[in-house]
């Protein structure tokens, strides 16, 4: 059985790859996603998060990655540290903003995601 260290940095891996059904298909079906970005996912489900962040995350950077750095992990609760670095599409600006975020793991499907980053850094990138 994989532990939810592994399904966590396997979702990574996926992003990194731009394996965006792969990392989508981690999740489960009623997975809730709570960000502190101007992204919003309006319901719970792989598709909302689809829909309201990854999507408009691509859309409006012409790259972007998020390196984790170290994992914190506890029962099904994954802590992920580390460095969001994205070019913006708009102003060409470069963004490095550090994140924690927050994982539940049921059953070998992430059930929540909750993001924490220094929104002042995208901010500055975005104008």
């Amino acid at each position: 059985m994989t532990n939810a260290r592994d399904i966590v940095r396997d979702f990574y891996d996926k992003l990194s790859k731009g394996d965006a059904p792969g990392a989508l298909g981690l999740m489960a079906s009623d997975i809730e996603w709570t960000t502190m970005w101007h992204y919003k996912v309006d319901g719970r489900g792989p598709e909302k998060v689809a829909e309201g962040l990854f999507k408009p995350l691509m859309a409006e950077w012409s790259s972007f990655t998020l390196v984790p750095t170290e994992f914190i992990t506890e029962n099904e609760t994954v802590v992920s540290l580390g460095d969001f670095t994205g070019v913006h599409g708009a102003t060409g600006k470069t963004s490095n903003a550090r994140y924690a975020h927050v994982w539940t793991v049921r059953n070998g499907k992430i059930a929540s995601f909750r993001q924490y980053i220094d929104t002042l850094a995208i901010a500055e990138a975005r104008v």
